[in-house]
């Protein structure tokens, strides 16, 4: 096996254990030599949380580390944790009427680096016709989920998914629920036999799972859906991971059982010790494993994220640069500044990477359960997402051309686009995973303008919305979008389209998705203390202040007024 870089698309405790290093203080209390373990518990339940630096982290025993907390911001700021929101149905009728959601406050960045950004939003109960949208989205996986499996099909009646679109099933299952959909009885019916699927799935190579699995069966198949394996993706993992995070977070009760399912993976060659993402190939003509950085600007940075909230430290991956910006439309849009002609993979803008982050993650750090919902702790993410917002309202405006970009599949060859906002040295191209340049394929996504319309409250989403909102089969879900020249809809239905549409809608209920973990332990960071499987396997300990991804500061950056 090698690997390549730049091609595209981690004997039981007792109580005489002894700590031998000096851990600190924190909140008037001090950690040091000579502790107990269960003097350093006792301090833990009086919501005294040590800090401890990486390397005094490695001289603490591995039995121990996995039993230490994941400090987060609310624990080392003693700032109240944000609370996960109530279901729609169970929403007081003035809950909306409160003022802090959007206090009023300046835009830009802050001296830490988080991000004030100049658009809100949007924030209510759904209406009817939102509803009704919901639900058209909702019957996507109602009809094309497999009985037998659990896994619901990426594109149509074609029985064919993977980790992206499984995770893509996720947020669809998560906004019915919490929508007033369906009840927990079906929640707890649809997840269940999703994971317990998902636990036994053949890896590749024992390692990872493969790029596609055939969802009647959830045997290991090729891009034909025949059988074979065909590599792993650490983008999809990644995404995967936020949802599995997510899941965690909001329903602890589900928290052994999502743990179970990750602990049968090898994170060995999926993050490098410089914190870049692999993921893998086999090779055609020697059938070996090659694994190969993956990820460019706007998706590299979002995947990293979903590893490091379960404790990896993907730090070189969730850096923006290397970037370059283009003037589109008078908006410095940022673009992947590597070169595709050395390093083999194309650099993609569009919305959906930013979008993803915005709904789910809101725009913050993976250690960062505090925060207001207006401050975005990853500041940058959320100042490049409203440049990929203003450069599209700003080409409608100066071009009448309604925008809202993202790649989308097809009827029909090409069957999959990227229809972007600038590639391959070009605004607005569109064009095949070949790079074949296809201009009649271009279109507003509905998954995009529906997430726009989430995020940005503003005049020019509302036309967007007014285009998308009753673009459905009641049959089969919502379309993929419209033809950009008049061609009429995209007629296909896929997994991530009604997903990220529910997401959307979701959103404007309760805010961003991931709540904070309110569970007590974690098996993903105690289990195989005893052997030899967390070292082999690549299992992080609990992440501690030192491993935290940094709030990035750019030269481009301005600071706020207040």
């Amino acid at each position: 096996m090698f690997r390549l870089f730049g091609t595209s698309r981690r004997s039981p405790l007792t109580g005489i254990l002894v700590f031998v290093v000096s851990i600190g203080a924190l909140g008037g209390a001090t950690y040091s030599v000579g502790m107990t373990a269960r003097q350093v518990f006792m301090a833990q339940e009086e919501e005294v949380i040590p800090v401890i630096a990486g390397s005094e982290l490695d001289d603490i025993p591995a039995l121990m580390r996995g039993n230490l907390p994941s400090v987060t911001t609310s624990q080392l700021n003693n700032d109240p944790r944000r609370d996960k929101p109530p279901r729609m149905c169970e929403m007081p009728a003035d809950h909306f009427e409160r003022d802090d959601f959007w206090p009023k406050q300046g835009h830009g960045y802050d001296r830490h680096n988080a991000y004030v950004r100049k658009y809100r939003a949007r924030r209510g109960f759904l209406n009817e016709r939102e509803m009704r949208a919901a639900k058209v989205a909702w019957h996507y996986f109602e009809i094309f989920t497999q009985e037998e499996t659990g896994l619901a099909n990426s594109v149509g009646n074609y029985p064919s998914t993977t980790l992206w679109d499984t995770a893509s099933y996720m947020a669809g299952l998560v906004a019915a629920y919490e929508l007033c959909l369906i009840e927990k009885p079906e929640f707890d019916r649809r997840i269940t036999v999703l994971l317990t699927t998902v636990k036994t799935l053949d890896l590749f190579r024992k390692e990872m799972p493969n790029k596609v699995y055939h969802t009647k069966t959830g045997a290991k198949v090729d891009y034909t859906n025949k059988p074979g394996e065909i590599g792993f993706s650490a983008l999809d993992i990644g995404r995967f991971l936020v949802w599995m995070r997510i899941y965690k977070n909001r329903y602890p009760y589900l928290s052994n059982t999502i743990d179970s399912v990750l602990l049968k993976w090898n994170f060995e060659n999926v993050i490098d010790d410089e914190g870049l993402m692999f993921g893998a190939y086999v090779d055609k003509e020697t059938g070996e494993t090659v694994y190969a950085q993956e990820g460019r600007l706007g998706y590299e940075e979002y995947a990293a994220k979903g590893f490091a909230l379960w404790g990896f430290s993907p730090r070189l991956a969730h850096r923006a640069e290397p970037f370059l910006t283009a003037s589109i439309f008078g908006v410095q849009v940022p673009y992947d500044g590597r070169d595709p002609r050395i390093f083999h993979s194309q650099n993609y803008v569009v919305t959906e990477s930013y979008l993803q982050d915005g709904l789910e993650l809101g725009f913050d750090l993976p250690h960062d359960d505090s925060s207001p919902e207006w401050l975005h702790s990853d500041g940058w993410r959320a100042e490049f997402a409203d440049r990929i917002y203003q450069v599209q309202e700003n080409r409608w405006r100066q071009t009448g051309f309604l925008t809202a970009r993202s790649e989308h599949n097809v009827k029909g060859p090409p069957y999959f686009t990227y229809d972007t906002i600038f590639s391959d040295g070009y605004p607005w191209n569109t064009v095949t995973p070949r790079g074949d340049y296809v201009p009649d394929h271009a279109a507003v996504a509905a998954k995009a303008a529906l997430g726009l319309w989430a995020l940005w409250d503003t005049d020019y989403t509302d036309v967007l919305y007014e285009a998308m909102i009753e673009l459905y089969d009641p049959e089969n879900g919502m379309y993929e979008g419209l033809y950009e020249r008049g061609q009429g809809r995209v007629a296909i239905f896929t997994a991530n389209n009604n997903g990220i549409i529910l997401t959307a809608l979701l959103h404007k209920v309760q805010g961003p998705i991931l709540t904070p973990y309110t569970g007590d332990t974690e098996v993903w960071y105690t289990a195989y203390r005893d052997q030899d499987t967390r070292v082999v396997r690549n299992y992080p300990d609990p992440p501690q202040q030192e491993d935290w991804l940094p709030a990035l500061r750019h030269s481009v950056q301005e600071k706020a007024d207040f």
